[in-house]
């Protein structure tokens, strides 16, 4: 009783574990490399990413309830697409996940106290030096140079240049002259977490 299995046979069955279930990650070569610059040792890179909690986001926005940790890490970078995977295993003692879904997962990587950061549309770039425009309390606009770090998603650290409490300008930067008076309104990203005046930033990746 039943079919004849030789080697050119498919699969019969896929056999899946559910509860804690994999999800499966990729992060791209910079942020990895960024990743380990910051934590060189192996023992000690081991135990930190061992104690980080990941967070999934469902399709739909939420966020899931339960928190994932590090399981593995593949040996190599795809070569095709320049990224590296690692898996993440989370409770899941409802059965709300279901193999084959889809969600984003994220975890903080890093945290500095005290790092200022910017849009990245308000900082000028020309030939390897970086520039921002400040609004002072007279409303007039002071060109500064600045010395950039990090970039977090859309924003970038500014390490050196700024001071928490400045106005940066945003939008109209190309026209924005030293000396020039301009009217302030207040900025918002369409998704702000970080407000454009250097208020402190957590790295997520």
């Amino acid at each position: 009783v039943g079919d004849l299995v030789g080697p050119s046979t498919g699969p019969l069955t896929t056999v899946s574990q559910i509860d804690p279930i994999k999800a499966l990650v990729t992060v791209g070569e910079g942020p990895w490399t960024d990743f380990i610059s910051r934590h060189r040792d192996a023992n000690e890179r081991q135990r930190y990413i061992k104690s980080l909690d990941f967070e999934l986001l469902l399709s739909n926005g939420e966020v899931y309830p339960e928190k994932g940790k590090f399981y593995a890490l593949d040996r190599s970078l795809d070569v095709k697409t320049g990224s590296i995977r690692y898996e993440v295993t989370f409770p899941n003692p409802g059965n709300i996940l279901r193999p084959g879904q889809f969600g984003k997962v994220r975890f903080v990587a890093d945290i500095k106290k005290g790092a200022m950061v910017v849009p990245q549309e308000a900082v000028n770039e020309l030939q390897g030096s970086f520039q921002v425009a400040v609004v002072g309390d007279d409303s007039k606009v002071s060109i500064r140079p600045v010395k950039m770090g990090e970039r977090i998603g859309a924003l970038w650290e500014v390490t050196d240049g700024v001071k928490p409490g400045d106005k940066v300008v945003v939008q109209g930067l190309q026209k924005a002259r030293e000396g020039s008076t301009v009217t302030v309104k207040e900025w918002a990203s369409p998704a702000q977490t970080v407000a454009s005046d250097g208020s402190p930033a957590q790295k997520t990746p």
